[in-house]
């Protein structure tokens, strides 16, 4: 597998429209923090130590035998483009995709899992699921961190838990998060309420792509903000017991658009389905907004010739670093806009 065969073939997993509360929960996804003995950690790190520690651990990676699919990266030999190819796809985050030095990350074939090496922390491992899947994810993630652990001397403390880079992430190391889909709540303005119920539980909002992004298309992550003094198994309760009350409220608020204001609705979506199916230029704000409207109409039963599986992917495909990468060169906005466009148009044709 080489990395232009994600580009080219099927999409991830994670974007299937699968699983439990998937019409309002695109993704579940579990990041573990890990740093290894006896190297400092990467913010005090020299270039030959970030490349020992590299080495090091792209080596395990091997020896643990995780996948018998698993394709190795090095990202200082890919182009800027490649990088945020592999952010838009939740593959690497922002900061490694942005970093110096040796890099690399490991990624399945069905996009489940990810390993990121020299990150923020020595060692970044993700799993992502398809709809509402805790419990399935959090199994994935602990067989491949139980493997390298076997392999690796991981910084603990007996007192603290796992060391980090990050004073937040001591301890379990662990940030799960779930993306959902809230168009409804937005548009009756309940959002902040429920927004805030969600804080008092420790849990924290942010946008598509995590921590410092902006929110676009209704989508939100909401994950533990801190790990220490909780167990793996408490997080995980908490954010269990919290997002079917959303989901549920995401529901009830269409039900109420749906009664109160029906042909306003339909209206609206209606113009956003007609929008992607004709327009000739889109932008990405434009785009997320309109895949929105769409997707809640599909959901609410409005729109019936459209997969869900598509919707999710052209979240995702219409991005700018997908949209060079798939035309094999950069593109400035004007011909971004028009390739994007046309790619809708075929895909919903």
């Amino acid at each position: 597998m080489e990395l232009n065969d994600i580009a080219t073939d099927k999409t991830g997993e994670w974007l299937r429209g699968t699983g439990r509360e998937s019409d309002i929960v695109i993704s579940t996804r579990i990041r573990l923090a890990r740093n290894i003995v006896p190297y400092p950690f990467l913010s005090r790190a020299t270039p030959s130590q970030k490349e020992e520690i590299e080495a090091v651990i792209h080596r395990k990676i091997k020896e643990a035998n995780i996948s018998s699919d698993l394709l190795y990266i090095n990202l200082s030999e890919l182009s800027a483009i490649d990088r945020l190819f592999l952010v838009e796809r939740h593959l690497i985050s922002r900061e490694h995709a942005g970093g110096d030095g040796n890099r690399g990350v490991a990624i399945g074939k069905s996009e489940t899992i990810s390993l990121m090496v020299n990150e923020e922390d020595h060692l970044r491992i993700q799993a992502i699921r398809s709809g509402f899947e805790l419990k399935d994810t959090w199994r994935i993630i602990d067989e491949i961190d139980s493997a390298l652990e076997k392999k690796l001397n991981y910084a603990y403390s007996p007192r603290f838990g796992y060391l980090t880079a990050c004073p937040t992430n001591v301890g379990t190391g662990m940030r799960a998060s779930v993306m959902l889909h809230l168009p409804a709540l937005g548009m009756t303005r309940h959002i902040e309420k429920v927004f805030n119920a969600v804080a008092k539980l420790g849990l924290v909002v942010r946008g598509l792509y995590g921590e410092g992004t902006q929110v676009s298309g209704d989508l939100y992550q909401i994950s533990n903000q801190f790990t220490l003094g909780k167990s793996e198994t408490e997080i995980l309760e908490i954010i269990e017991g919290v997002i079917p009350r959303i989901t549920s409220y995401e529901r009830m608020a269409r039900k109420a658009l749906l009664s109160e204001n029906r042909d306003q609705l339909e209206d609206r979506i209606w113009r956003s389905y007609g929008m992607l199916k004709v327009a000739r230029m889109i932008s990405s704000e434009e785009i997320m907004h309109l895949l929105s409207q769409v997707r809640m109409g599909v959901n609410l039963g409005l729109i019936n010739d459209i997969e869900m599986k598509t919707l999710n992917e052209l979240f995702i495909l219409t991005l700018p670093g997908h949209l060079q990468k798939l035309e094999g060169k950069e593109l400035d906005p004007v011909q971004r806009n028009i390739i994007r466009a046309s790619i809708i148009r075929k895909r919903l044709g």
